[in-house]
């Protein structure tokens, strides 16, 4: 892959044999966003899980005490009282059948979340095959499937994000934007590596955190000891 300028400058301040403490390598991921847009600080968390049992699974959410930096679209699936509480929480969208055509024939993807109340759940399965691929199906893991969607919306514009395995075991998740500061991004991934531990499969045998690196969105990775976690 052919890599930019930019790129290439900022890949000789990274030494790729070393692991970084922590403050080091959010200096570090900060110094390198160099683009001309608000560059997302992304962490990726290779783990030894093995996805294709259901035991050895990880996926949750947790609230990023400084937020995500980006402002998110809510979709949220519920009728009567539940609709007027979504709407009155913040969502963008609220509603029920009559969006399936829209999203299902139309290609509307105007959302970032999905949430659902459970008695809208056989509705929104019908949408699997379009949204399961895009990550954006509701699941009660993640808690965007909830009676309690006040919460659910306040705690997505807050900074909720979702963390789950790839089909290579990773996780991917943005922990904020160059612009925050080095505490905000320190204390937003301190956050995430505690709900990350405290999701560790018992089935899990052998190490389960092999490798973290940060990256800014156009920048090269660091690599963070994972010492302190292990």
């Amino acid at each position: 892959m052919k890599r930019g300028k930019k790129y290439l400058e900022a890949a000789k301040n990274v030494e790729r044999a070393v692991q970084y403490e922590t403050a080091d390598a959010i200096s570090l991921v900060k110094k390198n966003a160099v683009a001309k847009f608000d560059e997302t600080i992304e962490a990726h968390i290779r783990t030894g899980c093995d996805g294709r049992h259901a035991e050895q699974q990880i996926r949750g959410a947790v609230v990023l005490p400084h937020g995500t930096g980006k402002s998110v679209r809510v979709l949220v699936f519920a009728k009567g009282a539940k609709a007027d509480e979504a709407t009155a929480a913040g969502a963008e969208f609220v509603g029920g059948e009559e969006l399936i055509p829209k999203i299902q024939n139309e290609g509307w993807f105007d959302f970032d979340v999905v949430v659902a109340t459970p008695d809208m759940m056989g509705v929104v399965g019908r949408l699997g095959r379009v949204l399961g691929p895009k990550g954006l199906m509701p699941n009660p893991k993640a808690g965007t499937v909830t009676m309690d969607v006040t919460k659910a919306v306040q705690d997505i514009k807050a900074g909720k994000i979702e963390y789950r395995l790839d089909k290579t075991n990773i996780i991917h998740v943005p922990i904020g934007k160059a612009s925050f500061t080095e505490e905000q991004l320190a204390d937003n991934f301190q956050t995430l590596m505690d709900a990350i531990i405290k999701a560790k499969p018992s089935a899990l045998k052998g190490q389960y955190l092999k490798s973290i690196t940060l990256a800014p969105t156009m920048g090269p990775g660091v690599k963070v000891s994972s010492a302190k976690y292990v």
